[in-house]
């Protein structure tokens, strides 16, 4: 990463602790107050050897307990120190999800189509997480390390100024090791923290399509797959630990420099009369106190590398642009359901048109079927009716009327839509059908699972209509799935339908029962159907036959099987 990525991705952490400034001044007030009775220790050590030297038992007794009560002082302030940066850090890695979430919400459908879920997944849980433990130790760590360092130089220049003239002399050394070694391995935690967000997208993946893995016997591919993620993460991991890792015995060693200088000067400074014991005592615990925030701070480098390589990938995710804000167009309270499509084109990659210059018009109460091979274009008019994409040129509208000049929420919420991929949240039954619409009783949900034919499966559940469910659930079918699904469009009562294979899951006896409940609540509703069964749109008051993106036909079923083209010739072929 440049040098200006990595200074903006440390002023927005900056920003996120800002918020908690009143907490980073409290931790760093304990940790001044924990660092300067820590200081006091080794005076009182040095004074208690030399009351010892003298023979003073009196003054050796007075300084013990006050050793004693500087080390219960230090602990406590330590204690309280954790508390406070326990509190900034989770409070900060929850705005943070918080924000993410959100950024979800805003995101258009592109973005989630084409991003694996696994790795926004990770972003939001272990990125975050590593974003949480790199502040925690930098908080608890950082602040006391380099406060301890001031304080036991300013010590020890009490004691002697050769003495510690000698340690200012050494201390770069270790400083430039860690600095020289740090910045080598933030690029190895960027590049870790990928692939943990694809061997967890993969993951993801395999859990979610375990029975599809197990149908085509695919087992065996996926683990050399999974083994070759693993592999990456493993080699991608152990570059970067070891890198990060000569860190800390590097500066152990400069440390142990440091250490003999002031044990030698120390030592002679003593014999020729310049320190006492007491004082020479006191200056080798300073010493010890003195270099053990090196190590700390160079494993806390390590983890603030890591944490700012998490949160890069955090920024960009949250860097990412969003739906057009739309809080100052009108919304879309009713429509009669005149639908026009105006020279529409549209493709999910540019190099690739999929939908060109499609041109049609539905009046209030039609039902419009869409027929054709996959990959042709049905669906993709359905993502541009509810506006889930946007055409690259041309304009739908609505009872004449361009439907971006509308809020794309009141356009979507004009439309009632099953399709053919089903969706339960984890709730109740009664839940999961109105959330199409969350005031509704308990009689107009019942009265909806009538319409469906599901209520009596509804009422085989112990719970009844309270039974706890989710995506998950192994109690419950596709079909029965989709059905939930068919009774929150017939409860949302919509000005418009949409139908997307809706039926594709429910056995032939409950699709005739469901068409004739469909049949009536398309009545009056301009309605598009997206079916590959064709037998199931023959009553359609227009049939639009697409192919490579374009309406190559369009009639009712007896006109384009009088035709004899494309169509006659799906027809015909599911029936040969």
């Amino acid at each position: 990463m440049r040098k200006p990525e990595y200074s903006a991705t440390l002023r927005r952490m900056l920003r996120y602790i800002r918020p908690y400034r009143v907490l980073l001044a409290l931790s760093v007030l304990t940790a001044l107050l924990s660092v300067v009775s820590m200081l006091v220790f080794p005076l009182l050590t040095g004074r208690a050897v030399d009351s010892i030297s003298r023979g003073e038992w009196k003054p050796f007794i007075g300084y013990v307990a006050m050793m004693a009560a500087s080390a219960g002082v230090t602990s406590l302030f330590q204690f309280v120190q954790g508390l406070f940066n326990n509190r900034m850090a989770f409070s900060i890695s929850r705005d943070m999800r918080r924000d993410i979430f959100s950024k979800m919400r805003r995101l258009p459908l592109s973005y989630i189509d084409s991003h694996p879920h696994g790795d926004v997944i990770s972003r939001m849980v272990n990125d975050v997480d590593q974003v949480s433990d790199g502040l925690l130790m930098g908080f608890t760590q950082l602040f006391t390390g380099v406060i301890t360092i001031l304080g036991t130089l300013i010590c020890m220049l009490s004691v002697s100024w050769i003495v510690t003239l000698i340690v200012v002399l050494v201390t770069p050394l270790s400083l430039f090791t860690a600095s020289f070694i740090a910045k080598r391995t933030f690029n190895l935690f960027y590049r870790q923290s990928e692939v943990k967000g694809e061997q967890t997208s993969f993951i993801d993946e395999m859990v979610s399509g375990a029975s599809v893995v197990a149908a085509y016997s695919m087992e065996k591919d996926n683990q050399k797959r999974f083994e070759e993620i693993n592999r990456t993460f493993a080699k991608v991991s152990l570059s970067a630990v070891f890198y990060s890792s000569l860190t800390n015995p590097v500066t152990r060693f400069v440390n142990s420099l440091v250490y003999m200088g002031v044990a030698l000067s120390g030592g002679i400074s003593a014999i020729y009369g310049l320190m006492s014991v007491g004082g020479l005592s006191s200056i080798l615990t300073y010493a010890s106190q003195y270099t053990k925030p090196f190590n700390e701070i160079s494993g806390v480098v390590t983890e603030l590398q890591n944490a700012i390589a998490s949160a890069t990938r955090i920024f960009s995710l949250l860097d990412e642009k969003e739906e057009r804000d739309e809080s100052a167009l009108s919304s879309l309270d009713k429509a009669e359901g005149n639908i026009g499509f105006h020279s529409v084109s549209f493709s999910y990659v540019k190099e690739r048109p999929l939908i060109t210059d499609l041109s049609l018009d539905a009046s209030t109460g039609m039902r419009i079927a869409i027929v054709g091979p996959t990959g042709c274009g049905k669906t993709t008019l359905i993502n541009l009716l509810m506006r889930f994409y946007e055409p690259d040129s041309g304009f739908i509208s609505i009872d004449g009327e361009d439907i971006a000049s509308y809020r794309r929420t009141s356009v979507r919420r004009r439309y009632g839509m099953v399709l053919q991929d089903t969706w339960i949240k984890r709730g109740t039954v009664r839940e999961n059908i109105s959330l199409s619409k969350p005031d509704a009783t308990l009689d107009e949900v019942r009265r909806a699972a009538e319409l469906c034919h599901i209520d009596t499966f509804i009422a085989s559940l112990p719970n009844g209509y309270d039974e706890l469910i989710s995506d998950e659930s192994d109690g419950i079918s596709e079909g029965q799935r989709q059905l939930i699904s068919i009774a929150r469009i017939m409860l949302s009562d919509p000005d418009m339908l949409i139908l997307d294979e809706a039926t594709s899951s429910i056995d032939t006896r409950t699709e005739l029962l469901i068409q004739d409940a469909f049949a009536r609540l398309m009545k009056g509703r301009t309605s598009f159907i997206v079916a590959h069964r064709l037998s199931t749109i023959r009553n359609a008051d227009l049939i639009l036959v697409m192919k490579d993106g374009n309406v190559i036909e369009s009639g009712t079923h007896d006109s384009l099987i009088e035709a004899g083209g494309f169509y006659a010739d799906l027809y015909n072929s599911q029936f040969a």
